[in-house]
């Protein structure tokens, strides 16, 4: 097997399911707030920013408040988040993630995390896995989000390799269009039709199998 390829992988949806917390966080504020917030709803949230989403959520409530409450608001939302990371343990980490990580090291293949969460480092400890990753890029060392390619870029880099021997992990279509604008090979995870743009889609993690991989590296 070729030696110069490397992995970049998405966190939420990819390696654990963070985004159930974020709801819950989001909808405590706004019954705090005096509505309520659907799981529907919660989808306009998805690859948005902490202050965007709060904009989203106050429009759904016909909430107006003052740039002082909302910053309160908004350091309440990630304290309560945080409560929820702070839980996790190893039985958060997606079916088919420690298998494939596993292929990967036995045959000496390098992985990175590529994330727009500044608790991605955090996150990776609660569930063990952060020793395992060659090289770890958060929310702290990117100023551009997806579909910029920036953090696949950086990722890239901390490995060592050039971005198109790199294969990218992700389950959101503006990762996918990073990684495509990458010039590397983009992998999805979830709904095909969501993600027509990656070279390959997969329901879950546990489809992707040593001989696709194989084939993959080859």
């Amino acid at each position: 097997m070729k030696k110069e390829i490397g992995f970049i992988f998405d966190l939420d949806g990819v390696i654990v399911d963070t985004a159930k917390y974020h709801y819950l966080a989001w909808k405590n504020l706004a019954n705090s707030l005096g509505f309520n917030f659907t799981e529907k709803q919660n989808e306009q949230l998805k690859g948005v920013s902490r202050v965007k989403s709060l904009e989203i959520l106050l429009k759904y409530g016909n909430v107006k408040l003052s740039e002082e409450k909302k910053q309160s608001l908004l350091l309440e939302k990630n304290k309560e988040y945080l409560e929820y990371v702070y839980k996790m343990t190893p039985k958060e980490i997606l079916p088919g993630v420690n298998q494939l990580l596993t292929f990967l090291e036995t045959n000496n293949i390098k992985f990175a995390l590529g994330s727009a969460s500044k608790n991605a480092p955090l996150i990776l400890e609660k569930v063990e896995l952060y020793k395992r990753f060659t090289a770890i890029v958060d929310g702290n060392d990117v100023s551009k989000a997806k579909p910029n390619p920036e953090v696949f870029l950086i990722g890239a880099k901390k490995l060592g390799m050039k971005p198109e021997n790199c294969i990218v992990v992700e389950d959101a279509i503006a990762g996918i269009q990073a990684a495509n604008a990458a010039k590397m090979i983009s992998i999805g995870i979830g709904d095909k039709k969501v993600l027509s743009e990656a070279a390959y889609v997969f329901k879950d993690m546990t489809e992707i199998t040593p001989d696709f991989l194989k084939n993959l590296i080859n």
